[in-house]
């Protein structure tokens, strides 16, 4: 195991264990003995013996024991299941007992069971026992399993020792909504599916389709020919389609307090992306703010297997804390290739929101606003639209009312 595990020794109850009745027998046995009292020594070592053997026992107890802590799924979506496994093997030829535990965070058991999963059970020489419960996400972020732990000890209960080992992760993703039914100056900002284009951009191939004659043999995927015994071609993205980087500003939000606003936008930032990756699209997020675990809200614009997963993981993982202005993630977290555009996420249009404006106008980037709150009347978008969250979610309302 990793050598951050930690080991603790401790005494339950009873007075086996206390230093002072030890050393009364000790003394016990000294006058016993003084005065050749046998059957009094003989009760007495026997007394010992337990004693120091039962310490003895506890102290070679934690070597050879093994815990593994598991779940059938580590990444998930609020109200599915995981099922999380336990087991622990005694790889020695010594029998012990022990107990275990496993605090879990922000994951609900299928029974109440105070906050932490445990058990208790004995185990012979190159035995092992498992444990299995059902448990439901039931709110994004990145959630521990653990540290679970493993107190052993002796059969008699005088002694135990405490191990610690490493907890397991579980990210749950924001939850989804329905943005089928997009207002129509998004659905026109997010641009044309990709077979609907007229023109093919060679830079981003989707597919392979059998080879037709006259077309460029450039376009030949050989690699895919071989596997279907027959010339195939590949299948470009057209340059009406969109690359769209979803832009999230933690700082904005975390600014104004807008906790419950900032989780109904990621709502709205996964459901976005999950609609793009079904239409084949190039996406990329782009946050200011911390991740659980360590390093930048940023996924480039890309497209592919992986790249949905990548975005609503940087999503699962995001917590409501600034981490730096969103221009300086912008300028030096992400490339911003020719044909871009970007949705910005923010509570309301104010200077900071203005100055992200500039940025991207700089660029010549199209930009739409997606906002929780009502746009100003004096709000100078330069040319940008504005939607509302509630638009976006097929509710009613408006950022312009």
């Amino acid at each position: 195991m990793a050598d951050s595990l930690r080991e603790e020794e401790q005494r339950l109850p009873s007075v086996f264990a206390d230093s002072f009745i030890q050393f009364l027998v000790g003394l016990a046995l000294f006058i016993a003995l003084l005065y050749r009292q046998e059957g009094v020594i003989y009760l007495l070592l026997l007394v010992m013996a337990m004693m120091f053997g039962a310490k003895l026992w506890c102290r070679l107890s934690l070597s050879g024991i093994e815990c593994r802590l598991k779940a059938d799924k580590q990444k998930v979506f609020p109200s599915e299941k995981i099922t999380m496994t336990v087991e622990v093997k005694n790889c020695k030829f010594l029998p012990v007992w022990l107990r275990f535990g496993v605090p879990v965070e922000g994951l609900h058991p299928a029974v109440s069971y105070g906050g932490e999963l445990s058990g208790e059970s004995g185990l012979l020489w190159k035995q092992k026992v498992t444990w299995e419960w059902e448990l439901t996400a039931l709110r994004r972020g990145c959630h521990e399993l653990g540290p679970p732990y493993v107190g052993v000890g002796d059969l008699f209960g005088f002694y135990q020792r405490k191990k610690l080992f490493e907890p397991l992760q579980v990210v749950v993703f924001p939850r989804l909504i329905s943005v089928k039914n997009f207002p129509s100056p998004l659905r026109d900002f997010l641009g044309t599916k990709g077979s609907r284009g007229p023109v093919e951009d060679p830079v981003y191939p989707v597919g392979t389709r059998d080879y037709r004659y006259g077309r460029p043999s450039r376009h030949i995927h050989w690699k895919s020919s071989a596997r279907h015994n027959r010339l195939q071609e590949k299948i470009f993205e057209p340059t009406a389609w969109r690359k769209i980087l979803l832009v999230v500003d933690v700082a904005h939000f975390a600014r104004l307090g807008s906790e419950e606003n900032f989780e109904r936008a990621l709502e709205a930032v996964a459901s976005v992306a999950v609609w793009l990756d079904q239409q084949g699209g190039t996406m990329g997020i782009v946050c200011n703010g911390t991740l659980a675990g360590g390093g930048p809200a940023v996924v480039p614009l890309s497209r592919g297997s992986r790249q949905l997963s990548a975005v609503l993981e940087v999503l699962g993982r995001l917590q409501f804390k600034p981490a730096g202005t969103l221009q300086d993630m912008l300028q030096y977290g992400v490339n911003l290739p020719w044909g871009a555009s970007a949705l910005y996420f923010c509570p309301e249009i104010d200077d900071t929101a203005a100055g992200t404006r500039a940025f991207f106008r700089e660029r010549k980037i199209p930009l739409t606003f997606v906002v929780t709150g009502k746009r100003p009347a004096n709000a100078d978008l330069g040319g940008s639209q504005i939607i509302h969250l509630q638009q976006l979610c097929g509710e009613e309302g408006s950022a312009d009312d």
